[in-house]
């Protein structure tokens, strides 16, 4: 006579099943873009998420925000070589369009795992409602990819602000 599975046993055999089909979930691919990126109907535009980044600079490549009272958690996450040079991104921060710095995480060490997310709650005044996230180097400075973020929604827009801090204004806005 065949003993009815205890409860471990048939809670760890269905959690195996269940990351058996999250591990197959991830070998999916997308075939609604060409190769090269482009979009399938022909447009020529690229689709962002395939554009390559150039990782020796601090590219913000998200960033999440969420208000707390007259102050805003920004959840920020970097991509950067941290372990490809001397140098690593050493800060974040959160500046008004026209560059007034509003507040900044700084970051001390490098970071191996790559992207890496950082928070921090920064308090914005009432009469700003687009701000720009840049990342920073402690080599190279600012670079690569910055966001620009609506408050009220949370939009995001991806800017490539260059090796120097390039100029935002509202229709930049999300």
């Amino acid at each position: 006579m065949q003993q009815p599975l205890g409860r471990r046993r048939l809670l760890a055999g269905v959690t195996g099943l269940v990351a058996v089909g999250v591990l197959a979930g991830c070998n999916e691919t997308d075939d609604s873009s060409t190769p090269d990126g482009s979009d399938p109907d022909g447009s020529g535009g690229t689709d962002p998420a395939a554009e390559e980044l150039d990782l020796r600079e601090a590219n913000v490549v998200d960033v999440a925000v969420e208000a707390s009272g007259r102050s805003y958690d920004f959840d920020v996450t970097l991509h950067h070589d941290d372990d490809g040079e001397d140098g690593y991104a050493n800060w974040w921060q959160v500046e008004r369009l026209d560059g007034t710095e509003l507040g900044r995480r700084a970051l001390l060490h490098a970071h191996s795992q790559q992207p890496f997310t950082r928070s921090e709650t920064i308090e914005i005044p009432d009469d700003v409602d687009c701000v720009v996230v840049r990342g920073h180097d402690q080599t190279d400075g600012y670079g690569g990819q910055a966001m620009v973020v609506t408050l009220d929604s949370g939009a995001t827009q991806a800017i490539d602000q260059g090796p120097e801090r390039q100029p935002v204004d509202e229709t930049d806005c999300p």
